[in-house]
């Protein structure tokens, strides 16, 4: 619990600096910013790289595997649609309800409201002890499904906004192309994965995605090509081989396997770079004035962004009225897996879902960038902002379930 409390003081310091840093810095800050973007998609890159390789998948229960993207899917598209509605009926006047390019704007601010934070998460469970846990397990393989669903809808989303476009194709294949190597070449090419070889490929992999992205702007600023590390790192982190006769939580790469990313070596380094992130994934949040957030110079204006703001009394109601509906909305896991763990079980798993961040922030930016503002994106990112805040509760909460959790099925 140490590692938590020390990982959730960073998150918070981060979120901090993020309200405080403009102001001081003015002018200075834009750069610092782009490095914060940059150094996160790094830390992101070096976290995925490492959930890839423990990833354990077994690829003849194909059905399996359907079922638990569907399970995914789904628990990512409540929250989504809770927010959509509520955004929708609580924050906008009546006169807005049947307007599709109201509804537009709002499905594409209801997404970011939901994403799972996939490094945050595994860096916090790890933390906790449960890596050898079923739940673990299933946790991992149902938060990596909810935001490849995330990152793949993104393309639809844009397409709603901008119209279709050979960029948003051209992204559409590097993913499945991705999808198809990780799938052909599991853990079946041999590189090495100590700590500084790690960090170059995290380096390199957050390196080509910026490179891509910059020089796209350059062809078309409307329609960049973005491809995310998250998938990129995953991918790489699944094809590389394990050492013969051990997985990632055997006693050989516990102990000082020199090859094998769970060395105390390795771990050292990997609590290093997961602490760093916390603070970059705080230092990552839009800026606030009163409830609206700061949109990018020469945003377009839009309904929402045309909104009165709310008052603070009204704004915390509405943060904590959101946040409880969505994080209800996630616990969808629980209803399912009957067969295969006790209700403890399942719902720490759901539990387990509800932390969110910097996928979500990709989306936030994506949404400021076409205008969207005002009190719906102010009540959306505080929203995020909370569970960021609350997520040591969840895993503290998980901990107990699985601890609490009787054998058998119940």
């Amino acid at each position: 619990m140490k590692k938590i409390t020390l990982f959730s003081a960073l998150l918070l310091a981060g979120l901090v600096g993020s309200q405080l840093l403009p102001a001081w810095l003015g002018p200075a800050y834009a750069p610092l910013a782009e490095a914060v973007r940059f150094l996160t998609m790094f830390g992101l890159a070096f976290i995925m790289i490492h959930v890839g390789y423990e990833f354990e998948l077994d690829q003849t229960q194909v059905r399996a595997l359907g079922k638990d993207y569907g399970v995914a899917m789904t628990t990512a598209a409540f929250p989504w649609i809770i927010a959509t509605i509520y955004f929708m009926y609580l924050l906008l006047p009546a006169a807005e309800w049947g307007s599709w390019t109201t509804w537009k704007e709002l499905i594409l601010a209801g997404r970011f409201a939901a994403p799972t934070a996939t490094g945050i998460l595994f860096s916090m469970m790890a933390a906790a002890g449960l890596s050898a846990t079923w739940v673990f397990r299933k946790t991992r393989i149902l938060a990596i499904f909810d935001d490849l669903d995330t990152v793949l809808l993104m393309i639809p989303l844009k397409m709603l906004m901008i119209g279709l476009a050979w960029q948003l194709g051209f992204i559409v294949v590097v993913m499945a192309i991705l999808l198809v190597v990780g799938w052909r070449w599991l853990h079946r090419v041999r590189l090495p994965v100590s700590w500084p070889w790690v960090l170059g490929y995290a380096l390199a992999i957050a390196a080509a995605s910026e490179f891509i992205y910059q020089f796209t702007k350059l062809l078309d600023d409307n329609v960049p090509v973005h491809i995310e590390v998250l998938l990129p790192a995953f991918v790489l982190g699944c094809v590389i081989q394990r050492p013969a006769g051990c997985d990632p939580h055997c006693d050989d790469a516990r102990e000082g396997h020199q090859e094998g990313p769970e060395s105390p070596v390795e771990q050292r380094v990997s609590t290093i770079v997961s602490a760093v992130f916390m603070i970059l994934v705080g230092l990552s949040m839009p800026v606030f004035v009163g409830s609206a957030a700061l949109a990018p110079a020469g945003g377009v204006a839009t309904v929402t962004a045309a909104q009165p703001p709310l008052s603070p009394g009204a704004l915390v109601l509405h943060v904590v009225a959101l946040t409880l509906l969505i994080n209800i909305g996630k616990l969808f896991p629980a209803f399912c897996y009957r067969r295969e763990a006790h209700w403890r079980e399942r719902l720490a798993v759901a539990v387990g879902m509800c932390p969110r961040g910097e996928v979500g922030a990709g989306i936030i930016l994506l949404s400021l960038s076409y205008g969207i503002g005002g009190p719906v994106v102010a009540v959306a990112v505080l929203s995020l902002a909370l569970n960021l805040v609350l997520t040591p509760v969840f895993v503290a909460a998980v901990n107990h379930l699985v601890r609490t959790a009787p054998p058998g099925l119940a």
